[in-house]
């Protein structure tokens, strides 16, 4: 059986397990009438069992997939010649990529200049492959087995089965936290890995305040730094400009959104509004780069032309003003949210003392509100900083410094795209600076997001 069957029949006879436990557990309680037969419900001795035999046999089909490769490769690498054998590991890898292939599409990759060794490695890596499926069916087939008579033998009446199944989903819900974490980790240390290999060669300084930016690999070396100019202030404003711009147009638009539905809009109107508001946060990024370039950039332009202004074509206030209709419904739905929040009675103390429902919602909701709201805004702010597609398409690719919104400009995130498009190899600043860019949005974007938890926790109030 393939591994995929191998995880579903586990999965069956898990719940089949689960069926027959729970049933037997419910003979038992409805046989004992009022006395206390058993100790945890039968839901519980049912879900106790269906672990017992699904846990073991999962362990072994992923420790079996994962040992399996590395013991297909060792042993295509040992039928090779010794020649074959003493090559460098990347090539070694390759040949054996290339013995796979030939064994999973002979029709499509043989041909008469193929050598025999790799013919001969190909079948013998399908028999291999076909034993191994077999082996491992098997293997799962008797641990099923065993772990159903188990469960049937070991459960008992007093048996603490609730106690034990909350602990092994306990173990579970650390086991995802930990994984969260770890996986957090690895990005920035990563990261964090190859920006420090850049600013070996790089100054950091030189990185963070350089006001130009080429890193193309010089040809001559009288050449900027003989390896391009690494200067990311132009990304840095760029980033910022387009980012100010879609906030201009997300956060007052967002906000009145949501003050509207929230303190105006009828339950029905609210019900067809809001939805209709957050499928634009459903539209794909792409979507809204063709509408910049192909709709909104040519207008502006036209527009500019007419007025007796010289707009680019690619300009940052036609990727800025998209991108701040992309992140309104990120404002409008927190922002809703947190204005929903705030006790009707705060409302009706205000609508009591002779105020209006316009200085109702201005000096009482809105105060009331403000952290959220402020944390709402920073979070569309740090979805805007690191939006990449609207700005490869509306905005363009040259890292002007310059604060015109009518111009031209990049994002640290065309940049980031645009170095590790392609094959490329990790030992050129060229490429390693895409690490550092990429560095440098993570502590805003963290900054950001910090910020926002603070403005929560330090001036949000608690209602009874």
């Amino acid at each position: 059986m393939k591994t995929p069957t191998l995880i579903i029949l586990t999965l069956l006879c898990a719940a089949g397990a689960y069926i027959l436990v729970r049933n037997r557990a419910s003979d038992i309680a409805y046989r004992a009438g009022k006395k206390p037969a058993l100790h945890s419900l039968p839901y519980y001795y049912g879900m106790l069992s269906a672990l017992w035999c699904a846990l073991p046999c999962l362990l072994i089909v992923f420790a079996w997939t994962v040992l399996d490769d590395y013991a297909v490769h060792a042993a295509i690498v040992n039928l090779l010649p010794e020649s074959v054998q003493a090559l460098p590991a990347s090539e070694i890898d390759l040949m054996v990529n290339t013995v796979i292939n030939l064994a999973l599409y002979p029709n499509a990759l043989l041909s008469s200049s193929t050598p025999d060794y790799l013919i001969q490695a190909g079948h013998d890596y399908l028999r291999w492959q076909q034993l191994s499926q077999l082996s491992l069916t098997v293997v799962v087939l008797i641990s099923l087995f065993l772990a159903f008579s188990f469960c049937w033998v070991r459960i008992k009446p007093k048996v603490k089965a609730r106690q034990q199944v909350e602990r092994m989903f306990q173990w579970a819900l650390l086991l995802c936290a930990c994984i969260a974490i770890l996986t957090t980790i690895g990005i920035v240390l990563s990261v964090l890995f190859e920006s420090l290999r850049f600013f070996q060669s790089i100054s950091i300084f030189e990185f963070i305040f350089g006001t130009h930016w080429s890193p193309q690999t010089a040809l001559r070396i009288d050449q900027v730094g003989a390896s391009g100019a690494f200067g990311a202030v132009p990304l840095f404003v760029g980033t910022l400009l387009i980012s100010f711009i879609a906030m201009l147009i997300a956060a007052p638009v967002g906000l009145m959104s949501a003050i509207y539905l929230s303190e105006y809009a009828t339950p029905k109107l609210r019900a067809v509004v809001k939805p209709m508001l957050e499928i634009l946060a459903g539209i794909p990024s792409v979507v809204y780069g063709f509408f910049a370039a192909l709709t909104v950039a040519p207008f502006i332009r036209d527009s500019g032309g007419f007025l007796g202004l010289e707009v680019s074509s690619e300009s940052a206030l036609a990727a800025g003003l998209v991108m701040g209709v992309m992140i309104i419904p990120f404002v409008s739905s927190l922002s809703d949210d947190v204005l929903k929040a705030v006790p009707q009675s705060l409302r009706d103390g205000s609508l009591g003392l002779g105020a209006t429902q316009s200085e109702t919602i201005k000096r009482v909701v809105i105060p009331a509100a403000l952290p959220g709201i402020i944390s709402g805004v920073l979070l569309a702010a740090s979805r805007a900083i690191g939006e990449t597609m609207i700005v490869v398409m509306a905005a363009g690719l040259a890292a002007h410094l310059t604060a015109n919104p009518l111009e031209s400009v990049t994002t640290i995130t065309v940049q980031i795209v645009t170095l590790l498009v392609g094959d490329q190899e990790f030992d050129s600043p060229k490429t390693l600076s895409a690490f550092a860019l990429g560095l440098m949005l993570f502590i805003v974007t963290l900054a950001l997001n910090y910020i926002a938890l603070y403005v929560v926790r330090q001036y949000r109030e608690e209602y009874e």
